[in-house]
């Protein structure tokens, strides 16, 4: 299960107005990279053969298998406040994280 803050869902909203084509979702994803070995990645995209399709709070969005496995149980947050840092994924089965907060191990 992936949770979605009310928070996340306004930005969300608003960037799939701007930016999403039709039939589009959101796409949360894990990849290589960063300075952690892994890295957060969101973006809008049409569904592939082998996502899942998931619903958290009004959202409905994307996740590949493998990525599914480093994000389960996971919260999505947006943060713009002062020193706000935009998403935030808080992921318990992160066993380090980097000061950006967008990369883990």
């Amino acid at each position: 299960m992936i949770t979605i803050t009310d928070s996340a869902v306004l930005q969300i909203s608003k960037l799939a107005a701007e930016k999403a084509s039709e039939g589009q979702l959101l796409r949360i994803f894990v990849e290589a990279g960063g300075c952690s070995g892994f890295e957060y990645g969101m973006s809008f995209d049409d569904a592939k053969p082998d996502d899942k399709q998931l619903e958290d709070n009004g959202v409905s969005f994307l996740i590949d298998a493998t990525s599914y496995e480093y994000l389960d149980g996971s919260e999505v947050d947006f943060d713009d406040g002062l020193s706000g840092k935009g998403f935030d994924i808080r992921n318990p089965n992160a066993t380090s994280t980097c000061g950006c907060g967008r990369s883990f191990n």
